[in-house]
């Protein structure tokens, strides 16, 4: 049997150990009975009443949600399924005899749902209601020396039918089982049983103190420390209060640093219960920050004075592996992932968080809002009075925490608004998460038009709670930069969160191991199950950048100076680094993708406070027209990565075309009764005289099966296919007849590639309402012989219309794949559109060849992906029917409830002038 014995003081409420105290300071004890999260469990007896290995007796972990480990039943969004399923515990555990005169507590994180403790046959109190709560009893009189006999029955369904409407009839998983620590606490029977405080950025501070034995000859005392122990101020004090009605002190700290993500800094208060002569009763040591939170009516939401604007996501604590079992390394994970996205928020959704999760929000920086569960349903008031006490109690001293949330979605009931401030000495604004409450606006998921229009018409702070749903790979960044730029400029613009940080995928160890996603339930994160990053990660994190540099291509004259944004709250740019890099690429023959850098330095940081702007000068070398493109990264005052911009030097016509082919002999041609055959540089290329077509190439290798091209989006009618000599060269041109213009002509010269020059038209096809998906020619290439591709341009990510943002210029390489996004994690998706192409090799089965472009701005179709797993139309993104697609344009792609339409300006149809002819130029590399 293993047993964790530690020493410590609470902090936040939470239990860290191998905190030093002073020599006469009596320290809370904490016995853990229970592992402390998922890579550190301990074996307890178990039997489940239904489902899976059930009906006997069986060992299991603790912490973990049964479900996991190969018990009971999965449900997702309602226990339809064995609803009145059980988990029955026991655990034995040794209580020491210097116990005896101390208070002991049990204490459980979390349960799922209904719990009841029994210690030794005898019931430790009433039967705890609520998943995500702290709750403990006090079994001081039920615990004797040496063995003692823990039994604990979790009930999936709870007793309370209001329990079960805003827990278990929600959209997420609905699991079982003790899935948090269980511990013993151990104090004096004079004990501090937890504090509130109220610390402000001006260092004024409150300490509500709760001491519920204490005597009125008690003294109580609190010092502030940093977090290496020295002292700041002077010690403030005030004689205990008996019972639960907490002593106040106050006091006022000169030269503190406040607390901001951007620089959290961190104190902590050391409180201290000492009696009549002074001697040290009981302490506990509490970390915190001082920081200033206000909503402003008709104004925004200010800390420290400053106008904050959030950058957040709602996140989901689940892990594939084990549930709601979490760990603080996967807290640290997580929310260093919301940072290298530029994020400062996080919502909770839908239900409070491990200990852990805020604490590290709390040290590395974000704003937090907290949030008692209720989806769509609320919790009666008597339950919901008791579960807001538990949640605000364990929260209330987080610097991290700026809002409470009462609910979601209409999961609030209002008689629990009034609630939150009974044990929050700091007073945060409750929200109503989608309503319309407390001068705010949180609407869920507005449209374009509502963001807009609510900046016109609206007086609330406007910032959802939820919008840009990240469904499969819709949303998310995807329409992000329209919504953002609208909210930047509306008067009372907050920021917004986007749903969802992770896709919530489980391994089914009931089949074979495979991830569950609900079908489309679930399948709506930035990043996948186990935080494998999609597309969206980098246009949010590009989107979200504090710096805003412009990135347009380098003209043959730049002076080096880029113009540049700080959009910090409390950051100046001077305290950020800027390194820059002048690189080369390796050409389509090198087996190699990575760049040469030809020079490099470190550039001066502009001075510019939040929200100014101004210039960032690079003094690049006089040859730089000799490298191929300018990289620029910015690095934040704590050494993170907040993006690196990549601009091309040379456009795609400077880029130097395949030459000197070593057969550079004269043309021929042969004229067959279905193809007319062209022979150059020892390679034959056919063309069909059906369509006009090529219909295939045979070099030395053998033959490659691509035909083409067409229209994207339109048939052609070939009227003639001529052909003709031009000097040295030879031209095969089809005319086509159509509702479009659409005109080919390939060029072949000796000892060069082949040259097909196309135009195009889109008249009697376009309308100023609806426009076009893509315009562009495409090819087909069987894609079972596809193997892989490397090309110069934006990557490794597949773009959209409205998703162009993140990707860096370079050269990149990706293996064939059919990740379905969402649905195999398996990233970057091979197929899809991918911007600023200058050329790509084909990888495949026959022989591989090389494809240029000559003209800026060609999105490189690869393929279609498979939505074959996707409901919802919005996010079903057109494609043409071609498989290798070089465009001009292409589609962009909705959320899981608005089709692009409703996403602004760059989610709409492509729209061209009847009189426009669009001129394109591709190269084509078959040796």
């Amino acid at each position: 049997m293993k047993l964790f014995y530690i020493t410590l003081v609470i902090v936040y409420g939470f239990l860290l150990p191998g905190l030093q105290l002073k020599a006469n300071a009596q320290a809370t004890q904490i016995m853990y009975l229970s592992g402390t999260d998922k890579d550190h469990t301990v074996t307890w007896d178990f039997l489940c009443t239904t489902g899976r290995n059930s009906g006997h007796w069986d060992k299991i972990q603790v912490p973990s949600n049964w479900e996991l480990q190969g018990f009971g039943t999965y449900n997702y969004f309602q226990d339809t399924k064995n609803p009145d399923e059980q988990g029955l515990y026991k655990h034995h555990f040794n209580i020491g005899a210097a116990w005896n005169k101390k208070k002991i507590f049990i204490v459980f994180e979390g349960a799922m749902t209904d719990t009841k403790v029994m210690i030794n046959g005898r019931l430790a109190g009433p039967i705890h209601q609520g998943d995500y709560y702290r709750f403990k009893y006090d079994i001081t009189n039920l615990v004797k020396s040496g063995d003692n006999l823990l039994e604990v029955t979790v009930s999936k369904k709870s007793g309370n039918a209001s329990i079960n409407l805003a827990e278990r009839r929600a959209d997420f998983w609905q699991f079982g089982g003790i899935f948090r620590p269980v511990y013993l606490e151990i104090v004096p029977q004079n004990y501090i049983d937890h504090i509130a405080l109220d610390a402000k950025a001006d260092g004024s501070l409150t300490v509500n103190v709760f001491t519920p034995e204490s005597k009125s000859e008690n003294k109580i005392t609190a010092e502030v420390q940093t977090i290496t122990g020295q002292k700041v101020g002077e010690t403030i004090s005030a004689k205990a209060i008996t019972g639960q009605i907490p002593t106040i002190l106050k006091g006022n700290f000169k030269n503190i640093v406040a607390w901001n993500p951007e620089f959290p800094r961190l104190y902590n208060l050391v409180v201290s219960l000492n009696d009549v002569n002074g001697i040290t009763i009981h302490q506990i040591k509490q970390r915190f920050g001082f920081r200033t939170i206000e909503l402003r009516l008709h104004d925004g939401i200010y800390v420290n004075g400053k106008k904050v604007i959030l950058k957040g996501v709602c996140r989901h604590s689940e892990w594939p592996e084990s549930g709601r079992t979490l760990s603080k390394a996967l807290s640290i994970m997580d929310v260093n992932l919301m940072k290298d996205m530029n994020m400062n928020a996080v919502r909770m959704s839908h239900y409070p968080p491990d200990q852990h999760f805020l604490d590290v929000c709390d040290s590395l920086g974000m704003f937090v809002l907290d949030e008692l569960t209720g989806w769509q349903n609320k919790y009666d008031t008597v339950v919901g009075k008791k579960l807001v006490k538990e949640m605000v109690v364990r929260d209330v001293n987080h610097p991290s925490i700026i809002f409470w949330d009462n609910g979601n979605e209409g999961g609030w009931n209002t008689a629990l608004d009034d609630q939150f401030k009974i044990y929050d000495p700091q007073n945060r604004v409750v929200l109503h998460p989608w309503e319309k409450f407390n001068g705010t606006d949180t609407r869920h998921y507005p449209d374009y038009n509502y963001v807009v229009n609510s900046a016109l018409y609206g007086n609330e702070v406007f910032f959802p709670t939820e919008f840009m749903h990240g469904n499969y790979d819709g949303g998310a960044g995807a329409g992000l930069e329209d919504f953002w730029n609208a909210i930047l400029q509306h008067p009372y613009g907050a920021g917004g969160f986007i749903w969802v940080f992770a896709d919530g995928g489980i391994r089914r160890v009931d089949q074979d191991s495979t991830m569950d996603t609900a079908n489309d339930s679930a399948p709506d994160g930035i990043l996948g199950p186990h935080r494998e990053k999609e597309g969206s990660f980098y246009t949010i994190k590009e989107l979200w950048s504090p710096i805003v540099i412009d990135r347009k291509t380098i003209p043959p004259g730049f002076d080096g100076n880029l113009s540049v944004e700080n959009r910090y709250i409390y950051t100046n740019l001077n305290q950020c680094k800027f390194f820059w890099k002048l690189v080369k690429f390796p050409s389509p023959t090198e087996n190699s993708v990575k760049y040469e850098a030809i020079a490099q330095g470190q550039t001066l940081s502009p001075s510019l406070s939040p929200g100014e702007k101004g210039y960032l000068h690079i003094d690049l070398p006089h040859d730089r027209q000799t490298s191929d493109a300018l990289y620029l990264t910015a690095i934040d005052p704590h050494g993170r990565e907040l993006f690196t911009w990549t601009w091309p030097i040379k456009l795609p016509d400077q880029v130097k075309k395949p030459g000197n082919y070593l057969l550079a002999s004269k043309i021929t041609v042969e004229d067959s009764v279905t193809s007319l055959i062209v022979t150059a540089s020892g390679i034959k290329y056919f063309f069909n005289k059906t369509n006009g077509q090529l219909q295939k190439v045979i070099n030395v290798k053998g033959e490659i099966s691509l035909t083409g091209p067409v229209e994207a989006g339109f048939d052609h009618k070939l009227v003639q296919l001529k052909s003709y000599t031009d000097g040295a060269n030879y031209i095969v041109e089809p005319v086509y007849q159509g509702d479009t213009y659409f005109n080919v002509k390939w060029t072949f010269a000796p000892g060069k590639a082949v040259e097909l020059q196309y135009q195009y038209t889109l008249e009697k096809h376009w309308s100023q309402q609806t426009g076009v998906d893509f315009a562009g020619i495409t090819f087909n290439y069987p894609e079972e012989k596809i193997t892989g591709m490397k090309w110069l341009g934006r990557g490794p990510y597949r773009v959209w219309k409205n998703r162009l943002k993140g990707q860096q210029f370079g050269v990149w390489h990706k293996n064939y794949n059919n990740s379905i996004t969402g649905a195999s994690w398996n990233y970057p998706e091979f197929k899809g559109y991918h911007a600023d192409l200058y050329w790509v090799v084909i990888e495949n089965k026959e022989s591989p060849f090389t494809v240029y472009t000559d003209d800026e701005s060609i999105f490189l179709q690869m393929l279609k992906p498979d939505h074959s797993k996707y409901e919802h139309e919005s996010i079903k993104a057109a494609f043409p029917k071609g498989d290798i697609g070089f465009l001009n344009s292409i589609a962009p792609i909705g959320t899981r409830f608005q089709d692009p339409l409703l996403l602004g300006p760059q989610s709409q149809k492509n729209i061209q002038l009847n009189y426009n002819i669009v001129k394109g130029t591709l190269w084509f590399d078959f040796r």
